[in-house]
């Protein structure tokens, strides 16, 4: 099968232009006339069930308002890497711009309001952000994307989008121009200048050669464990003397479910043979208040200044929560490589990897 982008900006294909769509996988602007159905989307986002950083925004609040909407789910590296310019731009036009951070769930611990507020703490997101669970907002936009930004004018239309990472320029332009429009004649001032750090800082493009990879049933492939893969029934797999590069493997007694693969005894291992400067993989314990214990190599061997944010030089690490964990960051100079994580105790739910 054909290999995926390293984007998690992509969900439900449901009718867009190509040109939109072209340009969400390049991960560039996609400008268009004004949309007339101003008063769907903005009802949509007064219909969210649950708001979290701020009281109900309604279309009557936002009435003549500069809204930009944001959409993401909290496990996305994508949409990470672009917060620092949304939380700058959030900032730097207060006085008009209006952000509302739509969170629509990817993964099913997603939908826990509490674990999107505890990731509101983490990732230091202070603008207004509504509960979309159930899609009713990502439907009324017809998104397709996390990220994906939405510029609305004071009309409520459609102004400007944004899908996929990237496309900066353009859109902090868009803004500055709605603002002049609406008669904030300095608007059109400089650009915000960001360099990103942790998981917010900007992937390395040109050393991504490893697509976002699910490991789960409904989306994986170019699984290479030597037995064939046994669907939500526990089964032994071990890993085969070589991985080719993107190929990944299993080791240990796993289930491989729809969406995740849950280790159900100690020890377990994941490969993946790589080409990227950062490793990340949507994981934790499949039940509350659990941890795990991983332990990370790269080539057979601790990764040392190579370690990612969620282990140390030893490749030590614990998991306390499901969500995003970096497990490697490496200097130059990048090549193919060979990456394991071992878990050292059993109940762990993975996801997905995602590079930079």
């Amino acid at each position: 099968m054909a290999t995926r982008r390293t984007d998690c900006d992509r969900r439900h294909f449901l009718g867009n232009a190509a040109v939109a769509i072209a340009a969400a996988h390049l991960g560039v602007s996609w400008s268009a006339a004004a949309s007339d159905r101003g008063s769907r989307e903005l009802t949509a986002i007064g219909g969210a069930a649950d708001w979290l950083n701020s009281p109900r925004l309604t279309p009557a609040t936002l009435a003549g308002k500069i809204v930009l909407v944001d959409f993401w789910t909290y496990t996305c590296i994508n949409w990470m890497r672009t917060l620092p310019y949304i939380r700058a731009w959030s900032q730097k036009y207060r006085q008009r711009l209006v952000v509302v951070g739509v969170h629509t769930p990817e993964f099913p611990f997603e939908r826990n309001v509490d674990n999107v507020r505890r990731s509101l703490k983490l990732l230091n997101v202070e603008h207004p952000v509504a509960i979309d669970n159930d899609y009713a907002i990502w439907r009324a936009f017809d998104n397709q994307y996390w990220p994906a930004l939405y510029l609305l004018d004071s009309r409520g239309r459609v102004r400007h989008r944004q899908f996929g990472e990237g496309g900066y320029e353009s859109s902090e332009r868009a803004i500055q121009h709605l603002l002049e429009e609406g008669g904030d004649s300095g608007a059109a001032d400089h650009l915000v200048s960001i360099d990103g750090s942790g998981f917010e800082r900007a992937a390395d493009w040109a050393n991504v050669k490893s697509p976002e990879t699910y490991v789960g049933y409904a989306r994986a492939q170019n699984f290479a464990s030597r037995e064939a893969a046994r669907f939500d029934a526990p089964r032994d797999y071990h890993a085969p003397s070589r991985l080719a590069l993107n190929q990944w493997s299993l080791a240990g007694n796993w289930t491989i479910g729809k969406q995740a693969n849950v280790l159900n005894s100690a020890p377990g291992q994941i490969d993946f043979r790589f080409h990227a400067r950062d490793v990340h993989l949507v994981m934790g314990p499949s039940r509350p208040a659990a941890s795990v214990r991983v332990r990370v190599s790269i080539d057979g061997r601790p990764p040392g200044a190579d370690h990612g944010l969620d282990v140390d030089e030893g490749g030590n690490g614990t998991l306390s929560e499901q969500r995003l964990y970096q497990l490697v960051r490496q200097a130059r100079p990048i090549v193919d490589r060979s990456f394991a994580i071992e878990f050292l105790d059993a109940g762990v739910e993975a996801f997905s990897l995602t590079f930079g």
